[in-house]
């Protein structure tokens, strides 16, 4: 465990004085992208993440970031894509674009980018999400230089290795803190992901730039993580959230009953009512605990790695595929379209960069002609038309340079997500729906200000949706309420905020802005 000793980063990032402009930016550099799963915005004061914090301080921080979908498989796609989760038509994990067997186009990634214009490049840990969704090969030949690296102990993610202190049986429980010399091949997969990437920093001396993409597991659930972590995050330090119960104004289709939770062993021995339950607060407590110590696990280990990087050669790319909910109105998980499971970091470090935070709302999507722009590889790829558009590289996200430069001229930004339901009484597969079981849709458009959400129906195989057939309409006001609370869409001095909203979501999700 000499691997965790707290590395800062400080003292390896050297800073210009002058605002970078992309001109600055020499080519080639290399490239790291680190992408973390489940790890929602750092919203959380009292969660010491030092090494996070630090890059975002000396880089570019986008405090407003949002993903197209708070689930793993098509937001991962969306993100590498640069496509949204309509045009992949993956709302699940079981199709691959590239089959085109939904009517998708043959998209080009941002790794598979990269390689076609001269880069070597790597995949270390979880980046595509594994499965059908990504081809059982990680996108492999076509995204990767190589075939992509998966830290052996990952066939342990969901075994059963967390000791009930009672009955002193082996459990699959939520809860999970370990001694790792005591796990399975006395390691865990991203220690094993991290010992691999430094191996690459440390000996490559190839002629070509690299694109280096890592993925940490953590702290997606299970929350095992070293035991060790628990003494940094005291439960003395946790509180509950705000708002631990269901909103009485939220629709029944907003509500998931997050039954990855309850399914664990720990969890499903409190016997929580479905679909409406309240966690218990002592299980509240833990729970974020828990989350918070996994996270700070993963940032030690962001910071060893970070201490292996040539800084003056290298863009790095900090960000998570989606956030989660941590008892946030009732609610535990992703699924859904709430600020807690769709925000997350995103931050961009580069050579000569003034450190700058940038507050308009942002996409993941907009990563890919983010790092192309910064390369400067190309500066002939279109707007997609729409999301029907099946060109194999054009972008439905947009550079974000001009924010890092403050050079937008008082543009308005909004991002736009989405969540499938299977029905609008939250049922088991309310959570995951698969693609034939989808009848709704919620979209949602966020603005600096509000978070507006139309429910509608969706025609799963024809891929259609009715905006006439409404299911629920939600309207939050982050000034009055950042919990998401308070569903103010019934409030009469909001009806022409709502309505300008709805103009905008509706005409947004089928025209690419």
């Amino acid at each position: 465990m000499q691997r965790l000793t707290m590395i800062y980063v400080v003292n390896i990032i050297l800073l210009n004085g002058d605002r970078v402009l992309t001109s600055d930016v020499e080519t080639p550099k290399n490239i790291l992208f680190i992408l973390i799963d489940d790890l929602r915005h750092r919203s959380d004061k009292k969660v010491y993440l030092p090494n996070i914090n630090f890059l975002g301080k000396t880089g570019a921080t986008f405090n407003n970031a949002f993903a197209q979908q708070a689930l793993c498989a098509p937001s991962r796609n969306s993100l590498l894509t640069g496509r949204r989760p309509d045009s992949l038509r993956l709302y699940d994990f079981y199709s691959y674009w590239r089959d085109r067997s939904n009517g998708q186009g043959n998209f080009t990634t941002i790794p598979q980018f990269f390689k076609e214009h001269g880069y070597d490049t790597y995949s270390v840990g979880k980046v595509f999400h594994p499965g059908k969704s990504s081809n059982f090969t990680d996108d492999y030949p076509y995204s990767w230089s190589e075939y992509p690296y998966h830290p052996p102990t990952e066939m342990y993610k969901d075994a059963k290795v967390c000791r009930n202190k009672k009955t002193k049986k082996l459990e699959r429980n939520l809860i999970c803190p370990v001694s790792v010399k005591r796990q399975p091949g006395q390691s865990l997969p991203d220690l094993q992901s991290l010992d691999y990437a430094i191996d690459f920093l440390k000996k490559r001396n190839g002629s070509k730039p690299f694109f280096l993409a890592i993925g940490f597991h953590k702290p997606h659930i299970p929350l095992k993580f070293p035991k060790e972590y628990l003494k940094q995050m005291p439960i003395s330090k946790v509180h509950r959230p705000k708002e631990p119960n269901i909103p009485k104004d939220m629709p029944l289709v907003s509500w998931h009953p997050w039954t990855d939770v309850r399914k664990r062993d720990d969890i499903r021995r409190l016997n929580i009512t479905f679909p409406f339950g309240v966690m218990p607060t002592k299980w509240t407590l833990k729970i974020r605990q828990s989350y918070y110590a996994a996270a700070m696990y993963i940032d030690e280990l962001i910071g060893t790695l970070l201490s292996y990087v040539d800084m003056q050669k290298t863009i790095i790319v900090l960000t998570s595929d989606h956030g989660w909910s941590l008892g946030e109105n009732g609610l535990w998980a992703k699924y859904s379209n709430f600020d807690y499971a769709l925000k997350v970091p995103l931050i961009f470090k580069y050579p000569k960069l003034i450190p700058t935070v940038v507050h308009e709302p942002v996409e993941l999507i907009d990563i890919f002609p983010t790092l192309v722009d910064l390369t400067k590889l190309s500066d002939e790829i279109p707007k997609c038309l729409n999301h029907k558009d099946t060109s194999q590289l054009c972008f439905e996200g947009k550079s974000l340079v001009p924010f890092i430069e403050n050079n937008i001229n008082g543009l308005e930004t909004f991002a736009i997500s989405q969540y499938p339901r299977p029905s609008v009484y939250p049922q088991k597969n309310s959570d995951k729906p698969r693609l034939k079981d989808i009848t709704i849709m919620g979209y949602s458009i966020r603005t600096k200000r509000y978070r507006y959400t139309e429910w509608i129906s969706f025609n799963n195989t024809l891929f259609t949706k009715n905006w006439n057939n409404n299911y629920g309409i939600e309207l939050y006001d982050h000034i009055i309420d950042p919990i998401e609370s308070k569903n103010l869409f019934l409030v009469s001095k909001y009806k022409n905020i709502a309505k300008v909203l709805s103009i905008r979501l509706r005409s947004s999700v089928d025209v690419i802005v």
